[in-house]
């Protein structure tokens, strides 16, 4: 096993993460030895050198690399980045399992009865998580990046001048270079958390028991789907945020709609929440708190800190390359270029938002950008969203907050999934499909969904903003029947239904009469 600077080691040492390492971050991998940079120095650098075998990293590396470009590619940790190993991947197995089991909770409703009560194999759970993670590690993998032709360099990277990388003894020099670096969660100034332990999402999918009683610390998106998910597989859920409501960035009647899904599960939420001090007794981690002007103490077995990201710029020497930046992160432009013209930026090193989606996004603007001097802006992005509870929030463009804010006058239209008949046949009719359009046309401006499949959907409202078809042309598309996408077509009908005015319809009737 290896151990990792400012990383927890892979834990437990099974089968399953001894695959994950071989792929990702391999014990006998020999860095290649980089070209010699000869007199002319342009000939012995690389095109592209990237920093960070994240989301990000990985497509600008290889979109580069397909295009005939001289690649280097540097991971200090593991290949994949948080995606893979930290966040997406582990969460939704994680998900999975517990959604399976709440269904099973309520197979009386469909008319199906269990002989007994859920029983819930954490040990199993995790194992499952820790099997198909490593199934789809081989992706990311140090071997298959160098079959593209990549010189892989795995251990720590730093700038050396302005047009140079020094790695492992080595040093890369580059015509241009990509910071893809990520960010990892941030740690809460509170006094003794850290003397009596907490987890993150770096290791809390490394947890082998299951602990009776969670605290989770913070309401956004992490916290919310990793909180449900543990009070579906038996742990007791306590959930503390500092706001008054949870998930404070989306919709709000989205996010009221979850969080009373949650307060209906058993859920324990403590909001208004100034954590004061956490301490290690004989019964646990003890969290004193105040929430709504009141003192009080929380006892649990674990902790799981949820609480914002916080950017990876340590060791990478950004002052000699003359590359700028703050506690949020690398400073770019629109072009996402850095204060050094030849370095560029990608992922959540950089961006609001913190998604691999949109890291891969940003990755082919790189590419775009720093190879060929293109002028692709990240500003021109339609970024889409989802938070993995269940129900799912999705969200994409505007919100109606955002739209006034701006002065965009706005039409909003909503249609519930109570009224989709195949919502009501799988008993999914909590949620519902909220869309903005420009006053007085069909211009999509902004939509949000609550549904179990929210996700899934979304996409054919991002498909019309991007391809300027507006909410009637989603109207005069024909959707199967049934389904709960079909929510999103009687959104368009609405529309459509709202332009005729008092005259048109009066003239209708007329018309209508006249043809009897």
């Amino acid at each position: 096993m290896i151990t990792y600077p400012n990383h927890p080691p892979l834990i437990p040492w099974d089968e399953h993460n001894q695959k994950l390492q071989a792929h990702l971050h391999p014990t006998d991998w020999i860095n290649p030895e980089p070209a010699a940079r000869p007199a002319c120095q342009s000939a012995g650098r690389y095109n592209l050198v990237v920093i960070g075998a994240g989301p990000a990293g990985l497509v600008v590396a290889a979109g580069a690399a397909g295009l005939g470009a001289k690649v280097a590619l540097i991971e200090r940790h593991l290949l994949g980045g948080d995606c893979l190993n930290y966040g997406c991947v582990p969460s939704k197995a994680l998900i999975r399992s517990a959604r399976a089991a709440a269904d099973l909770r309520t197979t009386v409703d469909f008319g199906l009865r269990v002989n007994r009560d859920v029983e819930i194999d954490f040990a199993a759970v995790m194992e499952r998580l820790r099997r198909l993670r490593a199934g789809l590690s081989h992706h990311d993998s140090a071997q298959r990046f160098r079959s593209l032709g990549i010189d892989v360099f795995l251990g720590s990277a730093r700038f050396v001048s302005r047009d140079c990388v020094e790695v492992d003894g080595k040093r890369l020099p580059f015509a241009k270079a990509a910071i893809a670096t990520g960010a990892r969660a941030t740690k809460p100034a509170i006094p003794g958390l850290a003397e009596a332990g907490y987890l993150t999402n770096e290791t809390v999918f490394s947890l082998t028991e299951r602990p009776q009683r969670l605290a989770v610390i913070g309401g956004g998106p992490i916290g919310c789907e990793l909180a449900q998910a543990f009070h579906r597989l038996g742990c007791h859920v306590s959930l503390l945020h500092k706001n008054q409501h949870l998930l404070d960035r989306e919709d709000g009647d989205a996010a009221a709609i979850v969080q009373g899904r949650f307060v209906r599960e058993g859920i324990e939420l403590i909001l208004n929440c100034a954590l004061q001090k956490v301490e290690k007794t004989a019964d646990g981690k003890r969290l004193s708190y105040a929430s709504a002007g009141h003192e009080a103490v929380l006892v649990v077995d674990e902790i799981l800190v949820a609480a914002g990201r916080s950017p990876n710029i340590e060791g990478l020497n950004l002052e000699t390359a003359g590359v700028q930046f703050d506690r949020h992160g690398v400073h770019v432009n629109d072009f996402l270029q850095t204060t050094n013209s030849r370095i560029y930026a990608a992922g959540d090193i950089c961006l609001k938002h913190k998604f691999t989606h949109v890291a891969d996004a940003a990755a082919r603007i790189v590419i775009q950008n720093a190879l060929f001097r293109g002028r692709k802006r990240a500003s021109a992005l339609v970024v889409p969203w989802c938070t993995y509870t269940d129900p799912e929030i999705a969200h994409v463009g505007f919100s109606e907050k955002e739209a006034r804010a701006r002065g965009i006058s706005i039409q909003t239209y909503i249609h519930k999934f109570e009224a989709v008949d195949r919502a009501v046949l799988d008993g999914e009719t909590e949620g519902m499909v909220r869309v903005h359009v420009r006053a007085g046309t069909d211009k999509i401006l902004g939509a949000t969904l609550v549904a179990r499949h929210a996700g899934d959907m979304i996409s054919e409202i991002t498909l019309a903003i991007v391809g300027g078809l507006g909410l009637s042309a989603i109207g005069r598309t024909i959707h199967p029947y049934p389904t709960q996408a079909e929510a999103i077509r009687k959104v368009a009908d609405a529309y459509n239904r709202s332009r005729l005015t008092p005259f048109l319809r009066k003239l209708l009737n007329g018309w209508l009469k006249w043809t009897r």
